[in-house]
């Protein structure tokens, strides 16, 4: 996506920041500057820029003014008033509606022609029906030509419901028969597409007015262009007199550099985003979220976004994932259950999009295509082994010491699968090494005392999402978690500070990195704050590791 390169110019400001011996307003000054032209170069609108200079300026001002605490703690107060105003920037502030299973919701697109509103219609229906819904879509356009074969061709390829027609050119008529045909069949998310316009004419306007006093949507989404820049305010303002819409889907994010621009414009009319397009395939619609939107393009990753991709592809093949998870929990993990975490990596599009979703990952080297034919070769090796290696630890591909534990070398078996995939003992021998580790932290989740148990009775005694401030836990859930935890682990946190904090992360990933040992907890922390996630105070961004400590073992 082009914002990446707005995050990435945002973020190094933070960094020199960060590096600073201490805050002033020089600094201050310097910082803001650079963000505010950031902004300005992604067409931002100058007064919502100036706006947000203003604010930062006196939030840390008021924050600081006589703090006599730490330069880290200062600088992470800079930090998150930057990181808490460009969340202001693309936040409306008001909630999208929210279709319910078991009934009829109607979703209505409106815009004007060529801003992706047929293709982005069937992106939705695709995405509604991924998570259990039944979706369908009715082509009621019939100004342009070719409209309804369009809609024809995608929905028969995202094998989604459709009704359209060649002879009738009412387009409230079609539509009606459609939604009522639809509702009759009992489908769930019915997607009503509407003629678009070359530009914003009173047809169109008295078109999609009779339209919606025909189906009775419950909700109106206007798809917008992000090539438009600010100019989406003034277009979303024209189209919320008439339509009164009540959500807005922004197209071709991943094409146009205006596309902050046409997100701040058009949260300023306080009216809910409620996906962008990313792309030309069918999957390449993102839920958009303020905080994780803002987080993902600042290199700080998104977890939520990460979490619910990887549901969406444990529900295409829900009983082979609960096999792995069993064998998670038992601390086993096969070559052959890496195999098909490899492959539903490569089911989540491209590499870069699932990496940017990971805090603190930085770009992955080499293009798309070398990343991706990477990850194939790995999967070529492994349609090279037999069943027996394929269910093993790896370690019948090693000769071994005389004490049969220690390995020295890779044996015949690795010269074998690299012959029959096409690739050098080399490349098998680095596959088996990523495969280690994450076997390796495999074995540190499972059993009794592992960490994965540890984390699910934690969140089952803490009774799900923090309810304290900002989502920080409550002192009795931060209770309920003490007890929950193994008492070695608990022990640990008490009387080890960092280093015990360590030791439960080497429990984690035994043997992760080189030599065995974990990177120092101090430089990661030093990391993370780098990068805008050292949050002040438990704030919107991580929590300082200090407080975490104290939260969860009672730590100096």
């Amino acid at each position: 996506m082009v914002l990446a390169d707005l995050g990435r110019r945002i973020n190094g400001a933070l960094s020199a920041l960060n590096r600073a011996p201490t805050i002033d307003d020089k600094l201050l000054d310097a910082m803001l500057k650079e963000i505010c032209t950031a902004l300005l170069e992604s067409d931002v609108n100058v007064k919502l820029v100036a706006s947000l200079r203003t604010r930062v300026r006196s939030k840390v001002k008021a924050a600081l003014e006589g703090d006599k605490g730490r330069e880290a703690q200062r600088k992470n107060v800079v930090q998150k008033a930057v990181f808490d105003e460009l969340v202001g920037l693309v936040n409306p502030g008001v909630e999208p509606y929210k279709p319910k299973k078991g009934q009829p919701n109607v979703l209505m697109a409106v815009g004007l022609q060529g801003n992706g509103k047929t293709t982005t219609c069937t992106k939705l229906a695709v995405y509604y029906q991924k998570r259990g819904f039944k979706s369908c879509i009715v082509c009621a356009d019939t100004f342009r030509a070719g409209a309804f074969d369009q809609t024809r061709q995608s929905a028969t390829k995202a094998k989604v419901a459709y009704f359209g027609s060649y002879t009738e050119t009412d387009p409230v008529v079609i539509a009606a028969q459609g939604v009522d045909k639809f509702r009759k069949e009992r489908f769930e998310i019915i997607i009503v597409d509407t003629s678009g316009r070359h530009k914003q004419e009173k047809d169109l306007f008295q078109e999609m007015e009779m339209i919606g006093r025909a189906v009775q949507p419950d909700m109106t989404i206007l798809v917008l262009d992000a090539s438009i820049g600010q100019a989406a305010e003034a277009q979303s303002r024209a189209f919320k007199e008439s339509a009164d819409f009540g959500a807005i889907i922004v197209t071709k994010m991943d094409g146009h550099a205006k596309g902050g621009g046409a997100i701040s414009a058009v949260a300023a009319t306080q009216t809910p985003i409620i996906f962008l397009g990313t792309g030309e395939h069918l999957s390449d619609l993102e839920r958009f979220a303020p905080e994780p939107f803002i987080s993902k393009m600042l290199g700080m990753g998104d977890i939520q976004g990460l979490v619910e991709h990887m549901q969406d592809i444990a529900q295409q093949n829900p009983e082979k994932q609960k096999e792995v998870m069993k064998n998670l929990e038992q601390g086993k993990f096969s070559i052959r259950d890496w195999r098909e975490q490899m492959g539903n990596v490569m089911n989540m599009g491209p590499i870069s999009k699932f990496a940017s979703m990971i805090p603190g990952l930085p770009d992955m080297a080499g293009s798309e295509d070398e990343i991706s034919s990477k990850f194939k070769r790995m999967i070529y090796m492994t349609d090279s082994m037999t069943g027996y290696e394929l269910e093993s630890d790896g370690l019948c591909f090693m000769d071994m010491e005389k004490d049969g534990k220690t390995p020295i070398r890779t044996n015949w078996r690795a010269q074998r699968v690299a012959r029959g995939s096409g690739t050098s003992v080399a490349e098998v021998e680095e596959m088996l090494f990523q495969y280690r580790m994450m076997a390796n932290m495999a074995k540190g989740a499972g059993g009794k005392n592992g960490w994965l148990q540890a984390m699910q009775k934690m969140q089952s005694a803490a009774g799900g999402r923090g309810r304290g401030p900002n989502g920080m836990p409550t002192p009795a859930q931060i209770q309920a978690m003490q007890k929950a935890l193994p008492p070695g682990m608990l022990q640990k946190l008490r009387s080890g500070g960092l280093g015990g904090i360590q030791d439960m992360m080497r429990q984690m990933m035994p043997g992760g990195g080189a030599g065995g040992e974990m990177p120092d907890m101090a430089e990661m922390q030093r990391m993370m704050q780098g990068m805008g996630m050292g949050g002040a105070g438990g704030g919107r961004g991580m929590p300082n590791m200090g407080d975490m400590m104290r939260m969860m073992g009672g730590g100096r």
